[in-house]
């Protein structure tokens, strides 16, 4: 009877392992590159969210196993006015994410945004949204405690990647530990 547990168990294990890749490969693919034209479009509409200079920063996303990091971090860091500008937009997007209300975002990237909709409908207390200063510019840090907002922040997170272009990068530590 041991031994039939033991089986149950390790064919468990590896179907978590294999599934585990599978959600680290897939999140490659929520990361495809917005066409020339629609990345323009959304740095216009850029400008009418973000009070600082798009081109004089580099957003930078992470993945992680409990939601994700977005950072903003200036391409010069001696512009003070720019690091405040950036600062302050964090903290106010920061506060209006943890009320639920993802107006920004629907702003720049459109209403049909991936994951916007289910991070619209998470309920208080299932996700929790963290500012700090960094060098040179600012973070959010967005934890979650259902796996379907996890999976709607990470789309979330590809659809930011791939409508800034040259303007975002993805972080690699996301793939390697979790942002605690």
């Amino acid at each position: 009877m041991q031994e039939g547990i033991l089986n149950s168990m390790e064919r468990s294990l590896r179907l978590l392992s294999v599934l585990g890749i599978a959600v680290c490969l897939s999140g490659q693919a929520f990361a495809s590159q917005a066409s020339p034209e629609r990345q323009a479009e959304v740095a216009r509409r850029g400008t009418q969210v973000m009070p600082f200079a798009l081109s004089q920063t580099t957003h930078i996303f992470e993945r992680t196993p409990d939601g994700g990091v977005q950072k903003v971090v200036l391409k010069d860091g001696a512009d003070p006015a720019q690091l405040r500008l950036v600062r302050q937009h964090l903290q106010d997007i920061g506060d209006q994410f943890a009320k639920g209300d993802f107006s920004g975002p629907e702003t720049i990237h459109g209403h049909d945004m991936p994951g916007l909709e289910a991070l619209r409908q998470a309920r208080p207390g299932e996700m929790s949204v963290k500012y700090a200063d960094i060098q040179n510019g600012a973070q959010l840090q967005f934890i979650a405690s259902r796996p379907e907002l996890i999976h709607a922040l990470h789309a979330w997170i590809g659809a930011q990647l791939g409508d800034h272009g040259k303007d975002a990068v993805e972080g690699h530590s996301a793939h390697h530990h979790s942002m605690h």
